[in-house]
């Protein structure tokens, strides 16, 4: 088993003693205590209230055909609806996995959701992605198939970035796009999905003082390092999903580029980056 999951952070809080080969387990929605569901609820009730302001339409749209108002959902049930949209399905994993089995789920249209769910005392901030996390803040679009088709090509590039040696900066552009993406909607720039680890007051999402976002570089993306325990403090967007697209042709020759090139500090910016 430690060498499925080798090079993954250690102190992990996910169960991974029952991994499959492909780092996958059994979701067991029995295990589910009632106060875990009420977590859920409260979670949704909080973020629910801000996706008119600050969401995409296209993730509200996706959010409202999907079983997740009452409580944790049943991935089988989810599946069977996203299946019959787009031919994804989601897949129970205990917590991180390894970059190169992420982006393989995602090439054959699986999409990985942590089982586990935050304590109420994390209810603003967690570190590792959780069910909430992953459920919420990224399934509603897997309904859209312009985003589901990218998705997946994202994936598939996963091979071709491990065969490089490039799937460091491949993960980095996932996060910047896929996590922290904003869509320009009229004059408004609009997390393409609702992030749950963004309150308020977070300056990139607070109306009035939305910080300045930058308009999507492949290259700025994947060189541009993570900070995983403090507030976003660069942000990429796209006029519309049509763009992301147009990303992947050039993609190996950018990843390339990114894996020689010395990583750029989180918020500094990148020569050539325009304002959204």
């Amino acid at each position: 088993m430690a060498g499925l999951i080798e090079g993954l952070p250690s102190g992990l809080r996910g169960d991974y003693a029952g991994l499959g080969a492909d780092l996958t387990l059994a979701q067991d929605m029995a295990g589910y205590a009632p106060a875990d569901h009420a977590t859920w609820r409260s979670l949704y009730a909080r973020q629910a209230a801000l996706l008119p302001c600050h969401a995409a339409a296209a993730f509200r749209e996706g959010l409202d055909r999907l079983p997740f108002a009452a409580g944790i959902p049943d991935f089988a049930r989810c599946s069977a609806l996203l299946r019959a949209a787009t031919g994804w399905v989601l897949v129970a994993v205990p917590g991180l996995i390894p970059d190169a089995a992420f982006f393989g789920h995602l090439a054959a249209r699986r999409f990985p959701v942590t089982r586990w769910i935050r304590r109420r005392e994390e209810l603003d901030y967690i570190v590792e992605p959780d069910v909430f996390h992953d459920a919420f803040g990224h399934v509603p679009l897997l309904t859209q198939p312009d985003f589901a088709d990218f998705l997946q090509a994202y994936g598939a590039m996963g091979e071709t970035a491990a065969r490089i040696g490039a799937l460091k900066p491949l993960a980095r552009l996932y996060w910047h796009m896929v996590e922290f993406g904003l869509i320009r909607e009229g004059r408004d720039p609009r997390l393409w999905r609702r992030h749950p680890l963004l309150r308020r007051r977070d300056a990139a999402c607070d109306r009035g003082r939305c910080a300045a976002p930058a308009a999507l570089r492949p290259a700025a993306g994947a060189a541009q390092r993570l900070p995983h325990r403090s507030v976003q403090p660069t942000y990429f967007g796209i006029g519309g999903y049509a763009e992301l697209f147009a990303t992947m042709p050039a993609l190996p020759a950018l990843l390339a580029e990114a894996r020689d090139a010395a990583p750029i500090p989180p918020g500094a910016a990148a020569p050539g980056d325009q304002p959204l």
